[in-house]
């Protein structure tokens, strides 16, 4: 795809949006919402594998990227406890989960053509499909933050070059598409492919580096830990869903390694009536796209959705090979969990539908049948419902909010008081990195606790997974395990103390559900209840961040950070501005 810098006027060709009253299409994507995501919506903390919320996540040292471990929640981590100061942890997840599906869904219908029931189509397509359901379930909520940015990377790019300059909004929009690893490469694939031209290249780049560079920082600078377990290759792999196998269910955004989020009507005959539907409206609807699409954005949405679908086939075709590559090179592992990249092939494919439904509704209008185009508009509007009719109210039920034990309040202050004096670490125990606590309602989720406690933490990062263990990659935790084994109490709270842990903390709740063996540890016991044991350790090492570590850090917060910043500031007087002018009005 090469740009000559001059602008095609088709690409000022772009739906009229007064053929949809402004209100339908955000108020049917808010009802979507809700309805997909329902008990989750409820007070209280959304907590489903890797979604952790809680009340106040501190600021510490490892949010920022300079824990032991790969730093696989830069910047999210960050960015939350950034925003809990303003607003809670709990507003704030159902102000994120809620926002990212209505933003996606209301950005896919501003890419889609058409008339209202094809945007509605769209909408209903963009947030209602096996891909949000899956990642949502699994607790991938960057993922799904990026999701719905990329709607709106390609409209932004479209008027960048159009217009010749870059919208202000881009600067913020690339941030927040970029609050991981995986979500940041396809936002930057994406925005390189949109909007990549002469007078454009530097900034394109400068702002996917700088969405980017906290976390490729970060995991520049643990590149020694950075490669995975091969095994964890094959079992994160692109998955069949019931008999349909892996590479047909990711041409409809299916394929999820883990079955235990996959909706059950996608294991059974809806997941082929769901295939042939969608692939059978794409290629009716594939002409028409063609011709109505300029040639940039044919483009861009052919190469972005080649790259996401051929990836997630290469994880299931060659899984091992794959995993000898990532337990080798540092940072391949992020491309192990195949069906990720799956967001890349969402536009094309919402597209796609969407045009085959206007076909279809074209020929309908030209029946002698008065009631067909009708018929054929409703059909298209709750075909993505009717064909995943088990993503409804969160998800049938999976997904609930939950208040955190009481105990672990009383505890934080204690655990905090404790740690502070050497600036060590707590080490969470029993030694298990999933748990599925009675107070969660037998949830599977990624242990809370260490999220909640304020100081930094060590716990069990290995991963079992369907019987096969995955073994982590901090190696600070496999040491922490190992004093365990020291075989006194004093002898295990001496190497523990050397390694940088404060306090021991103990979820007796989750070891009596786990039947687990925790060693006892010597130290002064601070609290000894019946849901938690914590135990400060004495003589403790703690070692200070290297300081170049820091500087390199510190650089990449700034430019990740300085978009947004000075968006915020030029955008200060125009606010301003625009409230003063409400005054003069309302004083008139």
């Amino acid at each position: 795809m090469t740009d000559t810098g001059q602008h095609d006027p088709s690409e000022r060709r772009v739906v009229d949006p007064r053929r949809t009253p402004p209100w339908l299409v955000p108020l049917w994507s808010l009802l979507l919402a809700v309805l997909l995501l329902g008990p989750a919506l409820a007070p209280g903390y959304v907590l489903t594998f890797d979604m952790v919320w809680v009340p106040d996540l501190a600021l510490r040292p490892d949010v920022w990227g300079l824990g032991s471990g790969l730093p696989r929640a830069v910047p999210s981590d960050a960015v939350v406890g950034l925003l809990d100061e303003v607003v809670g942890g709990m507003v704030l997840q159902k102000v994120v989960l809620l926002g990212s599906l209505v933003a996606g869904g209301v950005g896919a219908a501003r890419l889609a053509p058409g008339p209202t029931p094809v945007r509605l189509l769209a909408v209903g397509l963009w947030q209602w499909n096996p891909f949000v359901v899956e990642r949502l379930v699994l607790g991938a909520w960057p993922v799904l933050v990026a999701y719905a940015a990329l709607p709106w990377l390609l409209l932004l790019a479209r008027e960048w070059r159009v217009v010749g300059r870059a919208p202000r909004r881009l600067w913020l929009m690339v941030p927040l598409a970029c609050l991981s690893a995986s979500a940041g490469l396809a936002s930057a694939l994406v925005l390189v492919l949109a909007a990549w031209g002469r007078g454009r290249r530097r900034a394109v780049l400068a702002m996917a580096a700088a969405g980017n560079a906290p976390w490729l920082v970060a995991g520049t600078l643990h590149a020694s830990v950075a490669t995975t377990d091969a095994a964890g290759a094959r079992l994160f792999a692109l998955q069949g869903e019931g008999s349909v196998p892996g590479p047909l269910a990711a041409l409809t955004l299916g394929g999820v390694w883990n079955v235990e989020v996959v909706p059950p009507s996608r294991l059974g005959a809806t997941g082929w009536v769901a295939l042939v539907v969608l692939v059978a409206l794409a290629l009716l609807g594939s002409r028409a796209w063609w011709r109505a699409t300029p040639a940039r954005e044919r483009g861009v949405l052919l190469a972005a959705w080649a790259t996401g679908w051929l990836l997630a086939a290469l994880t299931w075709a060659v899984p091992d090979a794959l995993g000898s590559l990532a337990a080798t090179v540092p940072g391949l592992g992020l491309l192990r969990d195949g069906s990720r990249l799956l967001l890349l092939c969402a536009p094309l494919l919402v597209l796609l539908v969407a045009h085959g439904a206007g076909v279809l509704l074209a020929l309908a209008r030209r029946s002698a049948a008065p009631v067909l185009p009708l018929a054929v508009a409703g059909a298209a509007v709750l075909l993505p419902v009717a064909l995943l009719p088990d993503a409804t109210w969160g998800a049938a039920g999976r997904l609930g909010a939950v208040d955190l034990p009481s105990s672990w309040a009383a505890a934080r202050p204690v655990v905090s008081a404790a740690a502070a004096p050497s600036g060590g670490d707590v080490l969470v125990l029993p030694a298990s990195s999933y748990r599925r606590p009675a107070w969660n309602d037998d949830r599977k989720v990624l242990d809370p606790l260490g999220r909640y406690l304020a100081p930094d933490y060590v716990a069990d990062d290995s991963l079992v997974v369907d019987g096969t263990a995955v073994a982590g990659e901090d190696p600070r935790a496999r040491a922490a395990l190992a004093a365990l084994d020291a075989g006194t109490p004093g002898a295990a709270a001496a190497e523990l103390a050397a390694l940088g842990v404060a306090v021991v903390v103990v979820d007796l709740e989750a070891a009596a559900a786990l039947s687990a063996d925790v060693p006892d540890v010597a130290g002064q016991v601070l609290v000894d209840g019946p849901e938690l044991r914590v135990v400060r350790l004495a003589g403790v090492e703690a070692d200070p961040s290297p300081r170049g570590w820091v500087v390199a850090l510190v650089l990449a917060w700034t430019a990740y950070l300085g978009g947004p910043a000075v968006v915020g500031v030029l955008a200060l007087p125009t606010g301003v501005r625009a409230a003063a002018r409400r005054l003069r009005r309302k004083s008139a």
